[in-house]
């Protein structure tokens, strides 16, 4: 793979712009970081102490588009692997960060660019991973229509669910009485730092109930939640200082992600992951704008967890949708 720091440049259509797009290095890290902050569409896990936590999993091909004036107008977290451009493969979602200059015609002609920067890297298929609009502050879909006019294909369609907290729906009456009975059995909430502990609970219920481990170890959770001690926590259900439940939150602006939720046997039992969730969604994250629970499907989208989305609805979450697209740029 070519490995160029400036990939390629090119003028609008209209001859009035130029501009050049750059391969990521750490020499840009401030200035890719304090774009992010910036960004009418950041998340945390775009700066890049976040992102290079995986590091050794992932090859960064990650992109910085500037004017002809040396203005950073945009960025493209990704990751490559053999032919493939990933916006990126260690995130949950991802795409072009984007300020408040951004425009529809000027997101053209940066996918213009980035098709050409990527041929000449070797790259014949990007996966370009939608940012959900519940994580914008500002309307940001530029991308989304360029993904339409360059025929790139939605392949896969993942469905989350969020609460829109300024307004919620009731709790349905399954839920209310879970949440009753966690205050009956005294069920005590509260923030805690030990994720060691969560981790493992949530490791024995995935494996018990899916066969599978959490996506992130212990160590790695610990180490992030250190790293961003702003934007990543831990709320537990206890009963007598015994663990019963818990939730991990990735916060972002107005909106609080539950990261990881897990509840062992007993806490199904005595309300305790109800009781977390009740409070998070009252207290905790009342005046924020969204409470998003995560996606509830396998199989790329196509297999659907009715058990597992019918518990978040039964909180008043209603759908969100990521989107996938699939762009054969050699075509």
């Amino acid at each position: 793979m070519q490995d160029l720091k400036i990939i390629t440049t090119t003028m609008s259509a209209g001859g009035g712009h130029c501009y050049k797009i750059l391969k990521y290095t750490e020499e840009f890290r401030d200035e890719w970081n304090k774009f992010v902050h910036n960004a009418k569409n950041g998340h945390f896990f775009f700066y890049r102490e976040y992102m290079e936590y995986h590091k050794d999993r992932f090859q960064d091909c990650s992109f910085m588009i500037f004017n002809e004036k040396n203005r950073l107008l945009a960025l493209l977290p990704a990751s490559v692997s053999e032919d493939v451009l990933t916006t990126h493969s260690g995130l949950t979602f991802g795409g072009f960060l984007v300020d408040s200059k951004m425009t529809v015609e000027m997101m053209l002609e940066l996918f213009s660019l980035l098709k050409s920067a990527a041929l000449k890297l070797g790259i014949n298929h990007i996966i370009y991973k939608c940012i959900p609009y519940i994580y914008h502050q500002y309307p940001s879909e530029e991308d989304r229509y360029a993904l339409f006019i360059n025929n790139a294909k939605l392949f896969r369609r993942d469905v989350s669910t969020a609460v829109l907290l300024e307004n919620p729906y009731k709790y349905q009456k399954g839920r209310k009485w879970m949440v009753s009975r966690g205050k009956k059995n005294k069920i005590q909430v509260r923030e805690s730092r030990d994720f060691a502990a969560f981790m493992d609970l949530e490791n024995h219920v995935l494996q018990e109930y899916h066969h599978a481990r959490a996506v992130h170890t212990a160590s790695e959770m610990q180490m992030l939640a250190n790293r961003f001690p702003e934007n990543i926590h831990l709320y537990v259900g206890e009963l007598d200082g015994e663990l019963l439940s818990g939730a991990i939150i990735f916060e972002n602006r107005n909106v609080a992600h539950t990261q990881y939720l897990a509840n062992s046997d007993k806490g199904r039992e005595l309300g305790a992951l109800d009781s977390v969730i009740d409070y998070l969604l009252k207290v905790k994250y009342a005046d924020f704008q969204y409470f998003d629970f995560g996606t509830s499907n396998e199989n790329q989208g196509r297999f659907l967890n009715k058990g597992l989305i019918g518990q978040k609805e039964g909180f008043g979450a209603r759908a969100i949708v990521h989107d996938f697209y699939r762009w054969d740029i050699n075509s």
